[in-house]
């Protein structure tokens, strides 16, 4: 069978949705049990616990999602149409580099088959084995993490859930193009490593920066593939996690609208969460992140790539040399930039693209000034070339 590494949902979850009524979230999820499995067929997102933490050298606790299931199944859905599947869990494999395949594999079939896979860990190094998912499928990858530091990792460093980015950005195949961090906390990072962010023209965002203006971070997340979410990146006044004491962070409100903006993304195909800590007062907030995300999913008005230029409205801006174009929808209001892509580096033969940008970035450009996220594009176009 192609899902041999999903283990069925604990029996003890099982009891408890069984106890609900017919109007909990629990009830229109179909689960992975020991005489059943999903028709995935019929299935739009499947949620996939992995009981995996050994990438974190800090981990005391065996990885415990029950206290999660039971809290998410235990909310009200929307006016929800998804089909929602709860697969089971991948449990640690014999090596850690076994409990990656596994994931690679499972997560590469799910998308495959137009599956949504919401991956609930384990640390975060977990999201290197989510990427590697995307080695056969022929595409360019953008990651966008919600957390407080790179995890580029130090010289001789030995977490390996510290310094998974850079496993992902020297590895081959190489199917990597942008890296984006929402909410990272400029002392939790060494000067050097953010410079090297900025070398690299890669798109991070200060705390201050998000936590003022939220509405900044809703293009990042249409332009990503993969987003990968760090509790750790929330308060623990919040979050209820005082074993990794975090003094400041995004507050509950802040991480759930993020998390419906990944989900309102056409382009996310896989979400993640990691580095629970097994208390009962982070899983009731975890839940609420899974809803909030399942809540943008809804919403989702298929806008990416754009089907027909006669759904926007189009605007041109002359900016010294160049003739920026943008776009804006008509059904929402959202902004692109066109972007030129050099597809032969000899032949300069070029692909032209919609990269997602804000309202800030056209009155930028009608105020003379290069939109960071165009300029940034273009200058990564052409190191990769």
């Amino acid at each position: 069978m192609e899902f041999d590494f999903l283990h069925p949902v604990n029996k003890d979850v099982i009891e408890y949705v069984q106890s609900l009524t017919s109007q909990n979230l629990g009830s229109k999820v179909v689960l992975h049990t020991e005489s059943d499995f999903p028709d995935l067929h019929k299935v739009q997102i499947a949620i996939i616990g992995v009981l995996e933490n050994r990438g974190d050298s800090s981990a005391k606790e065996a990885v415990d999602l029950t206290a999660i299931r039971k809290e998410f199944y235990g909310l009200y859905p929307g006016n929800w149409q998804a089909s929602i599947a709860d697969l089971g869990d991948i449990c640690a494999g014999e090596e850690l580099s076994d409990t990656y395949f596994a994931v690679k594999s499972v997560v590469a079939l799910l998308i495959k088959k137009k599956v949504i896979p919401i991956i609930i860990g384990g640390s975060q190094d977990l999201t290197y084995a989510m990427y590697r998912a995307y080695d056969n499928l022929e595409q360019m990858v953008n990651l966008v993490c919600i957390d407080s530091k790179f995890d580029l990792g130090r010289e001789k460093a030995t977490d390996i859930a510290s310094s998974y980015l850079s496993r992902i950005i020297i590895e081959e195949p190489n199917n990597f193009f942008n890296y984006s961090v929402v909410g990272y906390q400029t002392y939790h990072n060494a000067q050097e490593e953010i410079d090297l962010m900025e070398k690299l023209f890669f798109d991070i965002y200060r705390l201050g920066e998000i936590a003022s203006n939220i509405s900044v971070s809703e293009p990042v997340f249409r332009d990503a593939d993969i987003v990968s979410v760090d509790l750790t990146s929330i308060q623990s006044s919040n979050s209820g996690n005082f074993i990794t004491f975090t003094p400041n962070g995004f507050d509950g409100k802040e991480i759930c609208s993020l998390s419906r903006y990944a989900g309102l993304s056409d382009k996310v195909t896989l979400f993640g969460i990691f580095n629970h800590n097994n208390s009962k007062q982070e899983s009731a907030l975890i839940a609420q992140i899974l809803w909030y995300f399942i809540e943008g999913f809804e919403y989702r008005l298929k806008e990416y790539p754009y089907s027909s230029k006669e759904n926007y409205y189009k605007y041109i801006v002359l900016l010294e040399q160049e003739e920026l174009v943008f776009y804006k929808s008509d059904k929402t209001e959202r902004w692109w930039i066109e972007v030129h892509q050099i597809m032969d580096y000899h032949t300069k033969k070029q692909k032209t693209t919609l990269l997602p940008c804000s309202y800030e970035d056209y009155l930028s450009a009608i105020d003379q000034k290069i939109p960071e996220r165009w300029w940034k594009f273009q200058r990564k176009s052409i190191i990769l070339q």
